[in-house]
């Protein structure tokens, strides 16, 4: 019978029949069906109510409180990887933007940013299409900063948790598959005009998944943790001369 109905379905009968037990054991002390009726009418008529409130709203409640903890141990990870990689990636590929994005307006992040300026600057972001000139940076630095990372960035998507954050999981697998471009090439010196075209929007599919999730990472930080933020908006690789010295 088990393997029949499963165990749903054996505890389900298990749980009504000990229910209808209960209901004859008081119709024997009390001899009062209209009584119990009267409950149990009563019972019935508050599941919807009762599943409502379990399903729909505490449920709910729950799973919003989780994610927002997961979330915060996500952005730990992320911090991690722009202090270690993304702040120094983000000069290294701004180094081929021919419309430079320095001092623009859009991603001079600072301690008066609302919430509407960091969504009008994604937005900026997004709709952004970076100009690039593979003449203009150097290949070389790029595909050895990003060799130097590796194993770092390897390490990050061992966490399982990086899943449940689908737009920096996009990011990690622009700049590994940039890599992987990069050192697949012996000589970066003389490209093809085709092989630099390919190169080039892998460039830019990278340069653009990073300042957006940068910028939500400022966020973050201005958020939850002001102090870390000051550090890092001293430090906006966008700025022209970023330094972590507080100037009167």
């Amino acid at each position: 019978m088990m393997k029949r109905f499963g165990w749903q379905v054996i505890l389900g009968v298990a749980l009504i029949s000990l229910s209808a037990i209960f209901y004859y054991i008081h119709y024997m002390i009390f001899r009062d069906a209209h009584h119990i009726f009267i409950y149990l009418l009563g019972d019935i008529a508050f599941v919807p109510i009762e599943v409502l409130l379990v399903t729909l709203i505490i449920h709910r409640l729950l799973h919003k409180r989780e994610k927002r903890i997961l979330m915060r141990k996500l952005n730990m990870v992320i911090g991690a990887f722009f202090s270690e990689v993304g702040t120094g990636l983000i000069r290294s590929l701004a180094s081929f933007d021919k419309t430079s994005l320095k001092n623009n307006r859009n991603l001079l992040v600072d301690s008066d940013w609302s919430g509407k300026d960091f969504s009008a600057a994604i937005k900026f972001v997004n709709n952004h299409v970076p100009e690039v000139d593979i003449r203009k940076g150097n290949l070389e630095d790029l595909r050895d900063l990003l060799e130097e990372k590796k194993a770092f960035m390897l390490r990050l998507l061992e966490n399982q948790n990086l899943l449940e954050h689908d737009s920096f999981t996009d990011l990690l697998w622009a700049v590994f598959h940039l890599s992987e471009e990069l050192t697949a090439r012996s000589d970066l010196s003389a490209l093809p005009d085709k092989d630099s075209e390919h190169l080039l929007g892998d460039i830019k599919r990278a340069y653009k998944h990073l300042i957006s999730e940068w910028l939500k990472y400022m966020k973050h930080l201005k958020v939850d943790y002001p102090y870390l933020f000051s550090l890092a908006a001293r430090g906006n690789p966008f700025k022209t001369d970023p330094s972590p010295v507080i100037r009167g």
